[in-house]
């Protein structure tokens, strides 16, 4: 293996590049100098705060420079940022920071009130360090800049590549779970998209970081805007490390939901050239600010890439967006938090592959996935079969829970895969057509429905924005299909929507009844957030209107 670990590779980064910029948000503008800088101080603080290497520190923030600060800080002192969803109320907040150990709470003061009242309960944090964005103070918590401010940096150290990171999983099904990696091996996939692009001197080892780095920065500089939460994977994986491992600049929006003609501006005023989305959820409001923003159009041809993983992304929102952004290579990725790197799609003049590109749903299958039967043994490729998705990961399993790290990560072939349960065809051409979480497949009549193609095809529908679809217990079915469609726009009727539908789907996968609304709701990074679409459901149809 090799020797990566992040705090070294900042350093690298610092000291061949200090004067570029590193983190951009507002009026703040923090060079590479200047964040490794920071860091070490952050790491002091959390060594006079009585903070050992290896434990574990949690991330309560939004996007924002003391967010990619704290994270580094930790690295540095041997320890592991754990994300928290800012959407988290009490009792999420007080499971995750108790779940995963941590000793450290850092929090905006805005989600303060929650902190407050769960602190008494985190016995194991030995500090609250608050982020001064405008909310009440805790009592008993530490200022962020004056914990900064108030310690020398951390003298440079060697630093263990075997350091545990983690990241934990949206929760979608049941409470979230920490994914264990090290740092040798993630660091390296981090490095595996540029291999796969051909780009010269691509580091194996800390040795060739800096010069590496040099060269990204001199030809092809990422300035990269995560639009996505960077407690989300993709805003952290996606949209901010690979920036700050090749000299790169991290650029911020300030708005805390997102603001797609904030966004356009921002292209223009920093000269982006990376976008990190995950899915419809960013990219439709993208097309929405394009549409407003007319002859005004900020200039945004110094993109060039999007890259959007998460999340389903639409073929037609990618046509869309390519009349604008005719020379962007629109990356559609899918991975998960376990690690899986399954499959990509490119679109655009400049993409590496056309496979797929005009369908939804449809991917080149990656070098290190394969399908395979539920017991494990791989389908042959271009089979017609359908089957489970599985990819090598470097992720060593789940937090605390070997259990479920039994039923979700296995060796084949001598090789370690995750199997996170998604059903994929093998088609003929060699590509696969995803279909979904075998978990949120629904039984109708004995026949199997997945979600996401009956939400694509009625996403279709032209006054349609955003829709959801899920199985509701039937006595005649034993499931059948219901959607909720989000329309802002002269909402279409049911008997629309299955006239539309009746060109892309059989009979059996039409939602039986469709509830519309002017917006869907999603989690902040642009995930589908079906419990509250059920409880939407069951709601209408036991208390119609």
């Amino acid at each position: 293996m090799s020797d990566f670990h992040f705090a070294s590779v900042q350093e690298a980064v610092a000291d061949e590049l200090g004067d570029e910029l590193a983190i951009v948000q507002g009026d703040t503008r923090l060079t590479h100098r200047q964040f490794d800088d920071r860091s070490a101080r952050f790491a002091t603080a959390l060594e006079a705060v009585g903070v050992s290497a290896g434990a574990k520190v949690s991330l309560y923030l939004y996007n924002s420079p003391e967010y990619l600060v704290a994270h580094w800080g930790a690295f540095k002192h041997g320890c592991c940022p754990i994300n928290v969803n800012y959407r988290y109320l009490d009792e999420e907040l007080a499971y995750l920071v108790d779940n995963s150990d941590s000793e450290v709470l850092v929090f905006h003061t805005s989600l303060g009130d929650r902190v407050a009242r769960v602190g008494g309960q985190l016995a194991n944090v030995k500090a609250f360090v608050a982020v001064d964005d405008g909310g009440e103070v805790v009592d008993g918590s530490l200022d962020f800049d004056e914990f900064v401010a108030s310690h020398d940096p951390q003298p440079r150290h060697a630093h263990d590549p075997t350091d545990s990171y983690m990241l934990y999983t949206g929760g979608t099904t049941g409470m979230p779970k920490g994914v264990m990696y090290e740092h040798e091996g993630f660091i390296d996939r981090l490095y595996q998209p540029f291999r796969a692009a051909g780009t010269p001197g691509v580091p194996d080892g800390m040795s060739a970081v800096a010069t590496f780095a040099r060269f990204v920065r001199t030809h092809a500089p990422i300035v990269s805007v995560p639009c996505c939460p960077l407690m989300h994977g993709t805003g952290m994986w996606v949209g901010a490390m690979p920036a700050l491992i090749t000299g790169g600049t991290v650029v911020m929006l300030t708005e805390r939901s997102f603001d797609a003609a904030e966004l356009l501006a921002l292209v223009e005023r920093e000269q982006v050239t990376r976008l990190a989305i995950v899915g419809d959820a960013f990219a439709r409001p993208i097309l929405r600010a394009i549409e407003a923003a007319g002859p005004a159009l900020p200039d945004v041809g110094s993109v060039k890439a999007m890259i959007s993983s998460g999340a389903m992304w639409s073929a037609e929102t990618k046509a869309g967006l390519l009349e604008t952004f005719p020379d962007t290579r629109l990356i559609d990725a899918l991975g998960s938090t376990e690690g899986g790197s399954y499959g990509v799609v490119e679109a655009g003049k400049a993409a590496a592959s056309e496979t797929a590109a005009g369908t939804t749903a449809k991917f080149a299958l990656g070098p290190n996935a394969i399908v395979v039967t539920e017991s494990g043994e791989p389908l042959a490729s271009a089979s017609g079969q359908t089957g489970l998705l599985a990819s090598a990961t470097a992720a060593r399993g789940y937090y605390k829970d070997p259990d479920k790290t039994a039923r979700t990560f296995t060796e084949i072939d001598g090789t370690w895969y995750v199997i996170t349960g998604d059903w994929a065809t093998q088609e003929a051409d060699g590509s696969i057509t995803l279909h979904g979480r075998g978990s949120n497949c629904i039984n109708t009549g004995g026949e199997k429905v997945y979600p996401e193609e009956v939400e694509e095809a009625v996403k279709t529908h032209g006054g349609v924005d955003d829709c959801y679809v899920i199985g509701i217990e039937d006595e005649r079915f034993g499931q059948r299909v219901v959607a909720v469609v989000g329309a802002s726009e002269l909402p279409p009727t049911e008997d629309d929507l299955r006239a539309h539908l009746r060109g892309h789907l059989a009979g059996y996968k039409i939602p039986k009844q469709f509830v519309v609304v002017e917006a869907v709701q999603r989690a902040p990074n642009g995930k589908a957030d079906y419990p509250w679409a059920r409880e939407l459901i069951e709601g209408r149809l036991n208390h119609p209107a």
